[in-house]
C-alpha cells in the first residue's frame, strides 16, 4: 500500500512539474493575455454576427438568450455592467445579414477562436500542419454552429414553460422537477461550456486525441473556473480598487482581469492534458 501511494505522488508531481514547467517555458503567461483579449474583442462580434443571423431565421428572442447563455455563469459584479452594454448593442435594429459589416463581424468572432487553436497547439506541444484556408473555415463553422446551438436554445426556452405547464398538467408527479426558468438558463449555460470544451479540445489542435485523453484537463477547467470566479467575485466585493483606480473604465479592466485568469486556467488544462498523456507514454514505454 505505502509503495502505491508512493508511486501515485511521484506520478503526481512529474506530472505537475512537466505541466507547470512547460506553461511557464512556452509563455503561457503572454498567451494567457493575447486569448483574454482576443476573447473580449471577439464577443461583441460574435453576438452581433448571431443575432443578425437569428433575426433573419425569426429567432426575435435571441438577444436575450444569448446574454444569459454568455453571462449567466459570470459572477454578477462582472458581468452585470458588460450585459447592459451588450443588450444595447443587440438591440439595434439590423436587416443586413449579407452586408460587409456582419461578415467582418463573423471574421472577427473567428479570430477569438484561432486564439483558442494557437493556446491549445501549445499547450498540447503539437505543431499545426493544416493549411490556412481550412483553419479559418473550420473557425468560422465553429462561430456558425455555436450561433445556431444558441438559436435552438433560444427557441427552446420560449416554448419550455409551455411545455413545463402542459406537462404537469398531466403528470403532477413532474411539478418538482420542472424548476424555474433561472435554474434551466444556468443548466443550459453550464451545458453549452462543458460541450464548448470538449470541442475545442478535440477538434482545435493540430493532432489526434482519444475523449479520454482530454477529459483530466476539462475536469480541471471546470472545477477551478468555478474556484476563480468564485474568488475573483469574492475579491470585487471586499478589497477592490477598480472602480476608483479606472472610474468609468473600470468594467472594461475587471472584463479583462476576469478573462486573463480564465484563460489561464483554460491553457492550464491543456498542459495537464498534454503532461498526463506523456507520463502514460513514457510508462508504456518502460513496461511499468
Amino acid at each position: 500500500m505505502e509503495g502505491a501511494a508512493l508511486r501515485k505522488i511521484v506520478a503526481i508531481r512529474r506530472i505537475l512539474s512537466d505541466a507547470l514547467g512547460h506553461f511557464n517555458d512556452d509563455d503561457g503567461w503572454s498567451m494567457a493575455s493575447h486569448l483574454a483579449i482576443s476573447a473580449l474583442m471577439a464577443l461583441f462580434p460574435f453576438l452581433i454576427f448571431a443575432t443578425t443571423l437569428a433575426s433573419f431565421l425569426g429567432a426575435e428572442a435571441f438577444s436575450e438568450t444569448a446574454v444569459h447563455l454568455v453571462f449567466d455563469t459570470w459572477p454578477d459584479q462582472i458581468a452585470e455592467p458588460i450585459a447592459r452594454e451588450v443588450v444595447n448593442v443587440l438591440t439595434i435594429q439590423r436587416g443586413d445579414l449579407l452586408t460587409y459589416g456582419v461578415l467582418l463581424a463573423a471574421f472577427f468572432a473567428s479570430n477569438g477562436i484561432e486564439a483558442l487553436r494557437t493556446s491549445l497547439n501549445r499547450a498540447y506541444r503539437v505543431s499545426e500542419t493544416r493549411g490556412f484556408v481550412f483553419r479559418r473555415l473550420q473557425s468560422l463553422g465553429f462561430v456558425v454552429f455555436a450561433t445556431i446551438i444558441f438559436v435552438i436554445i433560444s427557441v427552446f426556452l420560449v416554448f419550455a414553460p409551455i411545455l413545463a405547464r402542459l406537462a404537469t398538467s398531466q403528470f403532477e408527479w413532474l411539478q418538482p422537477y420542472t424548476g424555474t426558468s433561472t435554474v434551466w438558463r444556468y443548466v443550459i449555460a453550464s451545458s453549452v461550456i462543458v460541450v464548448g470544451l470538449v470541442a475545442v479540445h478535440f477538434w482545435l489542435p493540430g493532432g489526434k486525441r482519444r475523449f479520454v485523453d482530454i477529459v483530466p484537463g476539462i475536469i480541471f477547467t471546470l472545477a477551478a473556473w468555478l474556484a476563480g470566479s468564485t474568488i475573483f467575485a469574492a475579491y470585487l466585493d471586499r478589497f477592490s480598487s477598480y472602480v476608483s483606480t479606472y472610474a468609468g473604465l473600470a468594467s472594461i479592466m475587471i472584463a479583462v482581469v476576469f478573462l486573463y485568469i480564465m484563460s489561464l486556467i483554460f491553457i492550464l488544462g491543456g498542459e495537464f492534458n498534454a503532461a498526463i498523456k506523456r507520463y502514460l507514454d513514457a510508462r508504456a514505454r518502460v513496461g511499468t
